[in-house]
């Protein structure tokens, strides 16, 4: 019996391996990945399918053996984007299992638009498509009945680390501790003959933690730099990373920046009164006026409190520039009582007599705009982009800042959520 187990095994191994090779061939970006990922088969008691820590690959044999070769591709790839992505290092305040299941949303696409196969009792939803785990996440109920197909060991149910947070210093480093490339199975996780496997390892600490999420930003960048020498990297791939190579910043200092980027300084050197006394001439910076117009989505779908909060942070940001704001609203139509001027020195607020409530149409937005006596150096579209668009982008810069998962056709989306 234990030669026959032995047999089985060396051909789950082989089809492991034969399933890393074939990414490694086919898909480099997720074969560089997947080889970052030493492969433990781990004790059937905790691990019925898949897991990892962020460090290693743990399976149940007797599950790899059900998958077929690209099923078997697609758990390998799952588990090595859950650490390229970081996910073990971005879940901050939120709820752990929600957390969870919102991580498989924003891959299982990836994967399934690269061509491999799900094996069943994957997560999937078509509206998902594109957009990452935060995004995902307030859409996701926290079901106890649900849960992702693999396990997720790097992080801790909520209660856990709240206690440890505030009773406890993070565990000290493991001695002799190496980078993963180095290190190969620990003893704690080696099989022994009573578990047959490895047994569950512990969270990450918060230092591990930090040092994974570096370690594994790194291999992001170099695996899609050979994917892209070999081009063999896919649109959605490099939008990926290039999302998360990049800073991440919250929308508010997103549209600040945009903002603010548009106000012309310029210095002046102009010859200053005679009565100041000073023959010399010294430059004085000198600001034009920026002229924003700013559109609300009323069809019924955006709150009056997100509107709210939305236009505190307009003024707030109004006050670091000399801008001109014109307001209007739409919904299938213009809101009859628009638009609302507001100058330079005016505060920004909410009308009280906007109204709204129908459909969604942008396009009688654009053809208002058109019809103004100058171009704007700005439009900010606020809506969940759930409409009707106009064919091609304006010629001026739009912004859209967007609640909710819909995209938008042209010119530049903020994640309002």
């Amino acid at each position: 019996m234990s030669h026959k187990c032995n047999i089985e095994q060396v051909d789950i191994e082989n089809k492991l391996a034969a399933a890393r090779t074939r990414l490694i061939l086919d898909k480099p970006f997720l074969g560089a990945l997947v080889l970052r990922l030493p492969l433990v088969m781990a004790d059937p008691q905790w691990c019925t399918t898949t897991a990892t820590d962020a460090r290693r690959f743990y399976y149940n044999s007797e599950y790899i053996e059900q998958l077929s070769l690209s099923e078997t591709q697609f758990v390998l790839a799952h588990e090595a984007l859950h650490c390229a992505l970081s996910h073990f290092a971005r879940r901050e305040h939120r709820i752990k299992h929600r957390w969870d299941i919102a991580c498989d949303y924003a891959i299982n696409p990836l994967l399934l638009k690269d061509g491999l196969d799900a094996p069943p009792g994957s997560f999937y939803e078509r509206s998902y498509n594109g957009m990452t785990a935060e995004e995902i996440y307030p859409y996701i109920e926290d079901n106890e009945n649900q849960a992702t197909l693999d396990q997720h060991l790097y992080d801790k149910a909520d209660a856990q680390k709240n206690n440890q947070d505030i009773n406890q210093e993070p565990p000290p480093p493991k001695p002799e501790q190496q980078d993963d490339d180095e290190q190969g199975v620990s003893p704690q996780q080696q099989p022994d003959e009573n578990t047959q496997g490895a047994s569950q390892p512990l969270p990450l600490s918060h230092d591990e933690r930090d040092n994974l999420s570096v370690q594994w930003q790194q291999r992001l960048a170099g695996a899609a730099q050979q994917a892209m020498q070999a081009g063999k990297l896919s649109a959605d791939m490099a939008r990926l990373v290039d999302f998360l190579i990049q800073p991440q910043l919250p929308w508010r200092m997103l549209l600040a920046r945009y903002m603010t980027s548009l106000a012309r300084d310029d210095y002046s050197y102009t010859r200053p009164s005679t009565r100041r006394g000073d023959p010399a001439i010294f430059p004085s910076l000198r600001s034009s006026q920026v002229d924003v117009v700013i559109v609300l989505d009323t069809s019924g779908s955006i709150s009056e409190a997100e509107m709210k909060a939305f236009i505190s942070e307009i003024d707030s940001i109004k006050g670091q520039m000399r801008a001109r704001i014109l307001l209007h609203a739409c919904d299938a139509g213009m809101a009859s009582k628009g638009p609302w001027i507001f100058e330079p020195w005016d505060e920004f607020s909410l009308p009280d007599n906007i109204q709204g409530g129908g459909g969604t149409n942008f396009r009688p937005a654009f053809k208002w705009v058109e019809m103004l006596d100058r171009t704007p150096d700005l439009l900010i579209y606020f809506t969940d982009a759930d409409g009707t668009f106009p064919d091609g982008a304006p010629y001026y810069p739009v912004i859209w800042l967007v609640k909710g998962k819909h995209p938008v056709p042209w010119e530049q989306r903020i994640q309002l959520n």
